[in-house]
């Protein structure tokens, strides 16, 4: 996949240029692909910064990078190792502690994402300032965050949505805002999350950030633009999650989209780390989106919408995708796989 940070705006002071490069991927224990979405997200969209991946004997989940010790990578060329996992709660666990020590041991900085933050761990603290290492702490948001105001702003704006979570809201705003580049449209992808902060540079890691201020830091997200530029802003969580809504609300008010993708996996029937909550149709979360959207933006618009078919052979996923289209008489594509399907709903979203 190709790299998207040279279509993005010029990155500011603690960007992720500024970040140490190369990277070890770092997987802990995990046993479940959805939450090593970081690492996937790296390994797609930021593939030359990613040397390898480190895992616990435990760990089932893969990047299909080479695994390495830290030392090793150390010896590679490496900088930085990346906690590439967002687990619920985004907790560091005591099991990981021994390979973050190990790593700088080895001479690399640490950089995470997650909730909690390296820099309150006594023993990483500790090593870190004998070793004369880094930790850098990702998820914290600005100071001094307003609360939403309400004001329309200038510019065009789509947000990408989703009946769960972990199933493709950053990718399909990647590929769209790359898409419409191509094209020659004035197009910015905003990230709202660990992951995407990483790739795009900056941007506001919007569950991080207190609730009276969340929508205030989404309308930070996409300032005022001129009329023809269009902000593409990632997604984050889902209306229907019962962990996770209330920043899914909180960004669309926010965001105040004209346009939104409902992303979607084929086959997922149950809400990641909801057990018992049902993943909705795709057209309960488009009236829904429109509905709670319309506060902030009365001309709120469903562009189409972005299948997760990368479970699925080509045969049924152009079927799938296919039926999606004419069932909500609606453009619908897997960004990834791109083709036709894909570049009409660029046509959509350039509309």
């Amino acid at each position: 996949m190709t790299e998207l940070l040279s279509l993005e705006r010029p990155v500011r002071e603690g960007g992720i240029h500024a970040l140490p490069a190369p990277y070890l991927l770092f997987l802990g224990d995990i046993v479940e692909p959805g939450y090593a979405k970081t690492a996937f997200g790296l390994r797609d969209w930021a593939g030359d910064r990613c040397l390898g991946e480190h895992a616990l004997p435990a760990a089932t989940v893969t990047t299909g990078l080479r695994r390495m010790t830290p030392a090793e990578a150390a010896a590679k060329g490496a900088r930085a190792m990346v906690i590439g996992v967002a687990n619920p709660g985004g907790l560091i666990p005591p099991a990981w502690m021994p390979a973050l020590l190990a790593a700088l041991d080895a001479g690399l900085d640490l950089i995470a994402g997650m909730h909690a933050q390296l820099s309150t761990l006594a023993p990483l603290r500790e090593l870190a300032a004998r070793r004369g290492r880094r930790l850098i702490d990702l998820r914290v948001p600005p100071t001094d965050l307003p609360i939403a105001s309400g004001r329309k702003r200038t510019g065009r704006r789509l947000l990408t949505v989703g009946t769960d979570c972990a199933l493709g809201k950053k990718y399909t705003a990647l590929a769209i805002t790359r898409g419409l580049v191509t094209r020659g449209v004035d197009a910015t992808f905003r990230a709202s999350g660990q992951t995407g902060i990483m790739i795009a540079g900056d941007g506001i890691a919007i569950d991080a950030v207190v609730a009276d201020f969340a929508a205030g830091a989404a309308e930070l997200l996409s300032p005022d633009a001129t009329p023809d530029h269009l902000d593409v802003i990632e997604g984050q969580g889902s209306l229907f999650h019962p962990s996770y809504a209330a920043v899914s609300l909180a960004l669309l008010h926010g965001s105040q989209p004209d346009l939104f993708v409902v992303c979607h996996q084929p086959g997922r029937e149950e809400m990641l780390g909801a057990a018992g909550y049902r993943v909705p149709l795709v057209e309960a979360v488009i009236e829904q989106t429109l509905m709670l959207g319309r506060l902030t933006n009365p001309a709120i618009r469903c562009a189409g919408v972005s299948l997760n078919t990368s479970g699925m052979p080509a045969n049924a996923a152009d079927r799938a995708i296919a039926w999606t289209s004419a069932h909500l008489d609606l453009p619908a594509a897997d960004p990834i796989r791109g083709g036709r399907a894909f570049e009409r709903l660029l046509d959509t979203c350039q509309a």
